[in-house]
């Protein structure tokens, strides 16, 4: 495995979860991270764990703060991990201002994200640039209406970068995970502890640090090496809707 010295990486929504796990290993194996997130106490946490990091607090769906922020730093890798799912409606039953708040992170955000950095990428003729989508964009499920929906435009971008930015030196990577154990789910039921637990009741689910590894793992490719997708399931889920469970308490 190359190691990352010299290298100036970006991670959105790395205050917590894939995002925070993914600044550690980045920054571990040299690179000096740009940890991004709302949460000024939690991303000053995240920092103080990393080899070589600095903060930066900015929201991703504020696309003048991100150009603002972004646009002058030739940032070698950007991870756009920031995210967020709220809900489990079926569409019928759902709140339109939450959905607007679903795609304006996980959508809008995104493009914020990358707009800034890829002129500065395309003129070095370098750069590598990974999303974090979901199985999620890959098998819709039962109340995932939105998210899902969301997660799709992400592997559209992921797809649309390729395209556009062809002969460019650049590379991009989508890390697709599915069942994770993190936050976002305590999010997703609106703060409701139990509920979340529920769902990774019997099973193990993926942890942070195992999308982590995929995404620094490929980072680390020769030059030459482009990962495209990586899809990472935990043993035991079968689908997005077919989980195998334990019955033992």
């Amino acid at each position: 495995m190359q190691n990352l010295n010299g290298r100036l990486a970006l991670v959105t929504g790395a205050s917590s979860g894939i995002g925070a796990s993914s600044a550690r290993a980045l920054s571990a194996a040299g690179a000096h991270v740009v940890c991004c997130a709302r949460r000024k106490d939690a991303l000053d946490a995240v920092v103080d764990s990393c080899d070589s990091a600095e903060a930066l607090v900015l929201d991703v769906t504020d696309s003048e703060a991100c150009a603002i922020a972004l646009s002058d730093r030739p940032f070698d890798i950007v991870l756009a991990n920031a995210g967020k799912v709220v809900g489990t409606e079926g569409l019928a039953d759902g709140d339109p201002d939450t959905w607007s708040d679903i795609i304006d992170t996980n959508v809008k955000g995104v493009l914020n994200t990358l707009h800034p950095v890829l002129a500065g990428m395309r003129e070095r003729g370098s750069g590598h640039v990974i999303t974090i989508g979901s199985v999620a964009g890959r098998q819709v499920y039962p109340g995932g209406n939105v998210y899902c929906a969301s997660k799709f435009a992400v592997r559209a971008i992921y797809e649309g970068l390729r395209l556009d930015l062809s002969g460019s030196g650049l590379r991009f990577t989508t890390v697709d995970p599915g069942m994770v154990e993190t936050e976002l789910s305590v999010v997703r039921f609106r703060g409701d502890q139990a509920k979340a637990d529920a769902v990774y009741a019997g099973m193990t689910p993926l942890k942070p640090e195992d999308v982590a590894d995929a995404v620094l793992w490929a980072a680390t490719r020769p030059a030459h090496v482009d990962v495209g997708e990586i899809v990472l399931w935990p043993t035991d889920q079968a689908s997005t809707t077919m989980v195998t469970r334990s019955t033992n308490t």
